[in-house]
């Protein structure tokens, strides 16, 4: 393992070649999730303005500094600490004085979903961070260049996945989440590990989307084993912090972070920490479970556990669907606060289930990628007490449910 001394701006421990590294700009290192850092998506309405260094700020109060020419030399990505709550800064320099590690970077992070995926995302310093990305990420000066003017640099095929016909993504699963022009499609970290962040933003945003301000950083070491410094670095960011190891497989021994942006329903969810099981099932928090997740009795379904914030509007929902004469076209109930990773897959994050603000209806005859048989008026009484409907999803999952907007009952 090579020292960071030993690093030029092209090398990083566990990336590439140099060689590879420089054919992602064109291309040629390939599939679709391994594709070239490129300075606007091809399919935008500002695609015509190439990714130079002149580029204008889409907002001057959204803007930072641009962060010029890459000098230093790339660090690698080894351990990612992850808190709800802000890292103190003498938290940040006990864990740098620990032996071994080399820097250490601060970001803000948070999380919303899309269709049915969890999406992370940080607010970081174009100019430091771009240090821990991939050679083709880092050494593409215009994806920094766009972050600093107040776009969002993303994962590829996700940008494609949630780019509207404008070229912006909502940064929210809320009807009042903020939106964002995409800067650039760019691989943020290794697409390999199993703790993801999948966009980054500069911090101007962190206010803006309701972040905790550096409430995580990403650590680099020398040869060091991140094993063998974890006990000092979870001691030092406290127990409720997630200190995971950047790598291909999600340690379930480590405690994980949930941390929900995006608009009200965000702010009124909560986040909290959670610890994972083998069989792909996740136990939040027990005070958070105690102050947010309740059972009542329903009409249709019968007794169901969910967030506090949703069983109203779910109950008016349903309350209206019998008095419309529409009982019947619910047939089944298939579940509401199931705390677990999507399809039981660490790598893919976590469920919007776990929040306990989704429900699934009539499954049989509503499974993911077809238009289903979900009732369209039952749909539209849904969404009239503030849910999102899986059916209009580019991949469709029509029995699928989710709080979207807070709606006030009674």
């Amino acid at each position: 393992m090579l020292g960071s001394g030993a690093r030029g701006p092209g090398s990083r421990r566990g990336w590439p070649a140099v060689a590879c590294a420089v054919l992602l700009l064109a291309s040629a290192c390939g599939s679709d999730e391994a594709e070239p850092s490129s300075a606007r998506p091809a399919d935008s309405p500002s695609s015509k303005a190439s990714g130079s260094a002149s580029a204008k700020p889409v907002s001057e109060d959204l803007a930072v500094e641009p962060p010029g020419e890459l000098t230093q030399p790339l660090l690698s990505s080894d351990v990612l600490v992850y808190s709800q709550k802000t890292l103190e800064k003498e938290t940040v320099e006990q864990i740098k004085s620990i032996k071994g590690v080399t820097t250490v970077e601060p970001i803000s992070m948070g999380s919303f979903f899309a269709d049915e995926r969890e999406v992370t995302y940080a607010a970081v310093d174009p100019a430091t961070f771009r240090r821990f990305t991939p050679p083709g990420t880092a050494q593409t000066a215009a994806v920094w260049e766009r972050v600093a003017g107040g776009e969002i640099a993303i994962e590829p095929k996700l940008g494609r996945t949630l780019q509207k016909d404008d070229g912006y993504i909502d940064l929210g699963n809320g009807d009042d989440a903020e939106e964002v022009h995409i800067g650039a499609y760019a691989q943020i970290l290794d697409p390999s590990y199993a703790r993801r962040i999948d966009a980054v933003v500069n911090p101007r945003w962190v206010d803006k989307l309701g972040m905790r301000r550096d409430n995580a950083m990403i650590v680099a070491l020398d040869a060091t084993s991140p094993q063998s410094i974890r006990k000092q670095l979870q001691k030092y960011a406290g127990g409720s912090a997630s200190v995971q190891i950047l790598g291909p497989d999600l340690d379930i021994n480590a405690t994980q972070t949930a941390f929900l942006t995006g608009g009200s329903v965000a702010s009124a969810v909560g986040s909290f920490s959670y610890s994972a099981n083998p069989d792909g099932t996740v136990d939040p928090d027990p005070a958070w479970v105690r102050a947010n997740i309740r059972t009542e009795e329903m009409p249709i379904i019968g007794k169901v556990t969910g967030h506090r914030v949703m069983l109203p509007q779910l109950k008016a929902a349903l309350n209206e669907v019998v008095t419309r004469g529409l009982g019947a076209k619910i047939y089944t109930y298939d579940g509401l606060y199931v705390p677990r990773f999507i399809a039981r897959d660490p790598s893919r994050g976590l469920s919007f289930h776990t929040y306990g603000t989704a429900i699934d209806l009539n499954a049989r005859d509503n499974y993911r990628g077809i238009a289903g048989k979900m009732d369209r008026t039952v749909v539209s009484i849904f969404k009239k007490w503030g849910f999102a409907w899986g059916g209009d999803w580019n991949y469709t999952d029509p029995m699928h449910f989710e709080l979207a907007k807070l709606v006030k009952v009674g």
